[in-house]
């Protein structure tokens, strides 16, 4: 064996042993006669120290070490005579009796550290080395306990672990599908897996009442941080199931997970928010509950003054900024550009300062009096001492650009604590969103999502605003802002599942083409079920406290989808299309 402990092991009750650990050179320093090196692997750092009496072949070895070189190293366990607290093995240190060099080390093109001095491109190129750093080593150790106890718990609940294909039938409804040639079936071509929706719905078909797996999803689109182009879901389905069984079964495995893996406690039952409130309070589908400053309309109370832009708006919406009063107008002046921007997409911004007197001071002082303003604050819950941002326009845009404003609010003030956890189930979601520029419903989360029993007769009308007034039987699982996971009670009948067809515009053949398989076997006895799917990258970034899934992934991309580190996507031989019987028609730039 080349270790007989790991470097994150021992401690002072392990006084005098003889020990071998093995691992890389973080670094070493001479003080004095003495040698000092502190070993690392993924357990930890120990201390060793050869003495200046130590053997001069020890000496000489011990003073030619540089950074990651990989040895083995024996020795005595002793007390450290300067502790260090900060680290677990800090009170101990091995008096080492022998060194041997296993591999030697380039000089790494970063330090490996807890906090590196390379940058994020460097970073990837070499994600091997950034992997041995303390902070992704702590995040693929999290994820690996989320991945436990995940397992654990549905096991615990009679789930069977069951895998989908990965070569499937292209679909594309949304986001774009990446496609794979088949060399066997020229000119045909398979599509990697957005989500396996229809095979854990045939499963259920089968017979298979509760099914999961974390599973591989393929999405091509644009990246940003809590995007990859491949990322893992935690996917679940059940048979005979309502509603209240989905969320009371996942409720009780998310709180489970944030126990055992965090020690934290989440409220039990979780609070449920609709989809409509949401919008109307937090101007987001997944809204971040850890703080206040919720949207307020006031359209009513600035109409007839005379300011056109407020008069001839159809939605006027506000957010009380607490104890932002002291914003300068240099400072306004700022975040007014930032609300232009392409990413929110104001044309403007109206603010109301109320001063620790009580008294106004507005950028529409002109067109409002000292009782106008006197009745927006009140509308929206200001006191002495806080700042009053306005925003108007259509409705669901304006409160949309509101709920970026006050993220970006509560960034600021630092009220998005990411030690703080808050989720929430959000509910009756629309089920179709209509898009006029294709002047066709869209289905808000897929097509195999069932209604609300109580709006089927909306379901069935042909009446536009009868099916806008349709609630799907659908949830999300919200944390501080984020989508965590989403899921539905589905269509089980295939008179309905056509008639979802239908009012998607997709005709009877297209139907039939893309998803005809699920349509048969919905006529051979399919049970009612419905389940969910949660983000498992992002279920373990938002559980480490952080934005971005690329540290809880081993071999993430970069934001143009590249994988730096082995150069891919690449071009393929000539050969390899022949074979493919392909031909790139490719524009050179």
């Amino acid at each position: 064996m080349y270790r007989t402990h790991t470097c994150g092991e021992l401690r002072i009750e392990d006084k005098g042993r003889q020990v071998t650990l093995a691992g890389w050179v973080q670094k070493a320093r001479k003080l004095g006669g003495m040698t000092f090196i502190d070993l690392r692997d993924r357990y930890g750092i120990t201390q060793l120290v050869v003495e200046a009496d130590a053997p001069a072949a020890l000496v000489d070895t011990a003073t030619s070490l540089g950074r990651e070189y990989v040895i083995q190293a024996s020795g005595e366990v002793v007390e450290r005579s300067a502790k260090n607290a900060k680290m677990p093995t800090g009170d101990i240190e091995i008096r080492l009796t022998d060194i041997t060099v296993l591999n030697k080390s380039a000089v790494p093109p970063f330090t490996i550290e807890e906090e590196s001095d390379g940058g994020e491109d460097l970073r990837m190129k070499y994600r091997y080395l950034d992997l041995r750093r303390p902070p992704l080593q702590r995040a693929l150790n999290l994820r690996h306990k989320v991945a436990h106890e995940v397992r654990n718990y549905l096991d615990a609940k009679g789930f069977m672990e069951i895998e989908t294909p990965y070569l499937i039938k292209s679909t594309p409804e949304g986001a774009r599908d990446f496609v794979v040639p088949s060399r066997m079936n020229p000119g045909q071509f398979y599509a990697l897996p957005q989500s396996p929706q229809t095979f854990k719905q045939l499963l259920m078909v089968a017979g298979y009442d509760r099914y999961f797996q974390i599973v591989r999803c393929f999405r091509d689109e644009d990246l940003r941080a809590d995007r990859q182009p491949e990322f893992t879901q935690i996917d679940c389905e059940m048979s005979f199931v309502e509603q209240e069984d989905v969320l009371g079964t996942f409720e009780g495995m998310m709180r489970q997970l944030f126990k055992n893996v965090l020690g934290v406690d989440i409220p039990n039952p979780l609070p449920r928010m609709s989809w409509y409130d949401a919008m109307d309070q937090y101007g987001s589908d997944k809204p971040d509950v850890r703080f206040g400053m919720t949207i307020h309309e006031i359209t009513p109370l600035v109409k007839g003054r005379g300011f056109a832009v407020l008069d001839d708006a159809a939605y006027v919406g506000a957010i009380c900024v607490p104890g932002a009063a002291e914003y300068t107008r240099k400072q306004v002046d700022e975040l007014t550009e930032w609300v232009k921007r392409p990413q929110v997409g104001a044309k403007g911004l109206i603010y109301i300062r109320v001063n620790a007197d009580g008294s106004f001071k507005s950028s529409i002082d002109k067109f409002y009096g000292a009782d106008d303003l006197r009745a927006i604050a009140d509308a929206a819950g200001a006191q002495p001492g806080d700042l009053i941002l306005v925003l108007c326009g259509a409705r669901r845009k304006t409160q949309t650009m509101l709920g970026v404003l006050r993220l970006e609010m509560g960034s600021r003030l630092g009220l998005r604590n990411p030690q703080e956890f808050a989720p929430l189930w959000i509910v009756d979601f629309p089920l179709l969103e209509w898009d006029e520029e294709t002047q066709r419903f869209y289905a808000m989360h897929h097509p195999f999502t069932a209604p609300k029993p109580e709006h089927e007769q909306w379901f069935y009308s042909n009446a536009k605003e009868d099916l806008e007034r349709v609630c799907a039987n659908a949830y999300d699982f919200v944390l501080n802002g984020s989508e965590l996971g989403g899921g539905s009670i589905r269509i089980h009948n295939a008179d309905m599942q056509k008639r979802m067809f239908e009012v998607l515009g997709i005709g009877p053949e297209e139907a039939e083409y893309k998803f005809g398989f699920i349509i048969n076997a919905f006529q051979f006895g399919a049970p009612p079920h419905g389940g969910l799917a949660f983000g498992f990258d992002r279920v373990c970034a938002l559980m480490g406290g952080q934005d971005t899934i690329r540290d809880y992934i081993a071999f993430p991309k970069n934001n143009q989808g590249r994988d730096v580190m082995i150069d891919s996507p690449s071009e393929i031989d000539a050969s390899q299309l022949e074979e493919l019987q392909i031909k790139l028609d490719v524009k050179s730039e």
